[in-house]
């Protein structure tokens, strides 16, 4: 069991940059391959990046790659999205979701945050 916790969205000015953290309870965490994704009003969910189990490994959707930047620190059992240069596009609400293993499609995790909110301001 995974209990998947988000924070760090707000509202900033497009060019911004937010990090999201996702702190993670469970014993399973060292070993999950962990996800982002956002759901804007009205459209699906969608993937932006994800990060296998050692940090080593990363992917990300095309309308983030080289903006934003995944990674995890297994000791704090925690996962992060730094976001630059953002644009209102980005706006959505973002959840962290634990998987076993890497994946781009949302019914492969297992385990999802409640989502924070980001909003980007023309």
């Amino acid at each position: 069991q995974v209990q998947l916790v988000e924070s760090g969205g707000g509202l900033v000015q497009a060019g911004g940059s937010l990090r999201l953290s996702c702190a993670a309870s469970g014993r399973t965490f060292s070993s999950a391959a962990m996800g982002w994704f956002r759901q804007a009003p009205g459209k699906e969910r969608e993937f932006v990046a994800a990060i296998n189990w050692s940090g080593d490994t990363t992917y990300y959707a095309d309308s983030v790659k080289g903006r934003f930047t995944i990674s995890r620190d297994n000791a704090k059992t925690t996962v992060y999205l730094q976001m630059n240069s953002l644009k209102p596009e980005d706006t959505a609400v973002y959840s962290c979701a634990a998987a076993g293993i890497m994946s781009v499609y949302a019914k492969r995790y297992d385990y999802w945050g409640q989502g924070t909110q980001v909003t980007v301001s023309s």
